[in-house]
């Protein structure tokens, strides 16, 4: 017979350090002539990203030993560190790219470029300098520079690399910082030579465009190497918002000209751009209210072909109108730009198109252009990564299910067969401790659909009272246009395999549902999102799942946002956990976070001339004095998007209120926490917190110090 046990009580082996140690996913994924390729999180090495390879025979070896960290900073939240290339394979074309019409990092390549003998060569980004390095594993060797380093603000920082190896460059995104201010800098698609003359000489680097957008994303180069697309935007819009598509024509030399927008509007997004084997565009746009494929047939937006710009409009040149490939199924076939490099889609050789696409969870299809046709790849994963790399019939992603972590999967397309190739789950304890996902919606204010999904406690060595609710935590993600994903999360199972709930909360505003859904939160952040929040909680409550006395509310970044305001607009919660959050919305701008967010409240919240009141009467710091229930904040003291300012001003506010609370700042952490010792404390003191203020007798969690 089970014993029966307390809610919360339940032991279980899902420890802290076991939870911590499985933080992170795979991201990245690149093939590398007969081999793939991919970063990968070691909270135990300090949090650094290492690179990883599959070698043919199916061994995996790290590229690069610590400390090499392989991660950018550019607009801080990042993109693509590395690209690579084989050698001793198909002979390179002058763009770079292999015969087949797959891209340099995809494989392929003769020697040459770089003069250091044979093997693959990597390009990456090394985090604590930001420097770009050259690399090849198999010739023995450090990596050697091939950028030079800047005193001058954040530095000189790379991401979304192409490595053009006929042309002795890599094609990379470059953020150059031009003064000490977060707003002091230039971003611009640049040039960097192979051979390290640009290490010790920012002249040697040969800058291919302007910087008369803000925001750009990576090139991509057509199969036959005379044409360029990419991605810009510009304040106050974030990438979600609107975004243009860009062309332009590549001349001998490498220099981009005839630069023309061919696809994308203030209102509408378009999050991925790339050629198809024959010359097409393929884009991936909103404007039709989800990110659907479409397509420009190659006379449409090559050199000055008749009809590549319409000029019908009084504002000037207007896109072309692309074709939709699989447009109405009421899906997203792409998601919000928060890296530099992110893909949704992988063009392959034989015409057709791999996809990432969905409603909430997502699959990897294989897409035929010409029928519509969309077939799905076999197996159990419910949650497919933004970034798939293709080359001949292989394509691989990154992918999760509610039974496996992030794994790197292998799809043959010649045959259907699907397999983990790397990074593969394996179940450190008994699934059994694993909890049972529920995918839920719910109904909120003005009769509204809230997605969730629903973790009940479970634990197979005890059962609870009969006559016992369970306690019940709310997650809200961050973003906040962001989704959270249905997959096994150790962190949730160290808490429903103890006895408390778990309900994960998209929110109006969260990625997955479609632009509308997206929208929801337009001028309503602070309201929309906690009143999703509570509405859930509530509802869990009223059909008996959660005990309305013991309903805890959790977020990270804009998570914390919606946390704090939570505890100060409703009184459904008996805690909270804050996490590098969100605080001040009057300070919470261009002086005080990161360039690429700094205009983010225009829409979240509304432009701050219009609306002055607004932010100073949403903002939790405003609201002091109607948060009465206990909480922990947890932040990293290097974070320079949700900055400790933020938390030292709420905390000098909050105290002598008589509200019960526990600050814990980490050094060395930025924005999100990666070190296992880190996570281990915030997780352990997210329990204590839980423990306290529910009631939960357990003998194993030290007692949270709560100040006054």
């Amino acid at each position: 017979m089970v014993p029966t046990g307390p809610y919360g009580t339940w032991p279980s082996p899902i420890d802290a350090r076991l939870a911590a140690s499985h933080d992170g996913r795979p991201d990245f994924v690149g093939i590398v002539g007969e081999e793939v390729w991919w970063t990968e999180p070691r909270p135990a090495e300090g949090g650094r990203r290492a690179l990883v390879r599959r070698r043919a025979d199916g061994t995996e070896e790290v590229v690069l030993p610590a400390p090499w960290n392989v991660r950018s900073r550019v607009i801080e939240y990042g993109g693509r560190p590395w690209a690579g290339i084989a050698t001793g394979g198909d002979a390179l074309g002058g763009d770079g790219t292999r015969g087949d019409g797959s891209d340099a990092i995809g494989g392929g390549g003769g020697d040459g470029g770089d003069g250091t003998g044979a093997g693959p060569l990597v390009v990456f980004c090394h985090f604590p300098d930001q420097r770009l390095y050259a690399h090849r594993p198999d010739g023995g060797g450090e990596p050697r520079p091939l950028t030079p380093l800047s005193g001058t603000g954040g530095g000189l920082r790379w991401a979304d690399p192409v490595i053009l190896v006929d042309r002795g460059e890599v094609w990379c995104v470059l953020e150059e910082f031009t003064g000490e201010h977060p707003g002091d800098l230039r971003r611009l698609l640049a040039a960097v030579p192979l051979d390290g003359s640009a290490a010790e000489d920012r002249a040697a680097i040969r800058e291919l465009t302007g910087d008369e957008h803000r925001f750009l994303t990576g090139a991509r180069l057509s199969p036959d190497g005379r044409r360029a697309a990419w991605i810009v935007w510009d304040h106050p819009r974030m990438p979600w918002d609107g975004t243009t598509v860009l062309t332009a024509d590549v001349t001998a030399d490498g220099a981009l000209t005839g630069v023309r927008p061919v696809a994308g509007g203030p209102e509408e997004s378009v999050c991925q751009v790339d050629w198809s084997a024959d010359g097409s565009l393929l884009y991936a746009s909103d404007a039709a209210g989800w990110w659907e494929l479409y397509r420009i047939a190659p006379g449409a937006v090559g050199g000055t072909a008749e009809g590549s710009i319409r000029t019908d409009g009084a504002d000037g040149p207007r896109p072309v109108v692309g074709a939709p490939l699989c447009g109405g199924r009421g899906e997203e076939f792409g998601g919000p730009l928060w890296q530099i490099g992110l893909s949704w889609f992988q063009p392959l050789q034989d015409g057709t198109v791999a996809v990432v696409h969905g409603r909430g969870a997502t699959s990897l299809g294989i897409l035929d252009p010409e029928t519509g046709e969309l077939v799905d790849a076999a197996g159990p994963w419910t949650e497919w990564a933004a970034g798939l790399a293709g080359d001949g019939s292989r394509v691989v992603g990154v992918a999760a299910s509610p039974r496996s972590g992030y794994e790197v999967v292998e799809l043959d397309t010649s045959t259907g067969r699907t397999r983990v190739i790397g990074s593969a789950h394996t179940d450190p304890v008994d699934p059994a401790y694993y909890p049972e996902p529920q995918i839920r919606t719910f109904t909120g204010p003005d009769n509204r659909e809230i997605h969730a999904h629903v973790y009940p406690p479970h634990n197979p060595d005890r059962i609870a009272p009969d006559d016992e609710l369970p306690p019940y935590v709310i997650w809200a993600h961050g973003g906040p246009t962001g989704r959270s994903a249905l997959v096994l999360d150790l962190e949730i199972a160290y808490f429903t395999s103890r006895g408390i709930g778990v309900a994960e909360v998209n929110y109006g505003g969260s990625s997955g549902y479609g632009r509308e859904y997206r929208n929801r939160l337009r001028g309503q952040w602070g309201v929309v999102d906690v009143e999703d929040c509570a509405a859930v909680a509530e509802a869990l409550a009223a059909e008996g799942t959660a005990d309305p006395a013991r309903l805890g509310i959790r977020g990270g970044s804009a998570g914390g946002w919606t946390t704090a305001a939570s505890l100060a607009a409703t009184s459904a919660y008996a805690c909270g956990t804050i996490l590098y959050p969100v605080l001040d919305l009057t300070q919470w701008g261009p002086d005080e976070t990161h360039d690429f967010e700094a205009y983010y409240l225009d829409s979240l919240i509304g432009p701050p001339d219009a609306v002055p009141a607004r932010y100073r009467a949403r903002s939790p710091i405003n609201q002091v004095e109607r948060i009465t229930a206990p909480f922990l904040l947890l932040q990293g003291l290097d974070d320079v998007i949700c900055p400790p300012a933020q938390s030292r001003r709420f905390l000098d506010r909050i105290a002598g209120r008589g509200v019960p609370h526990t600050y814990i700042p980490f050094e060395g952490e930025g924005h999100g926490f990666r070190a296992e010792a880190t996570l281990v404390r915030a997780l352990e003191a997210e329990l204590a917190l839980y423990v306290g203020v529910f009631g939960i007798d357990r003998l194993d969690v030290p007692p949270l110090e709560l100040r006054i």
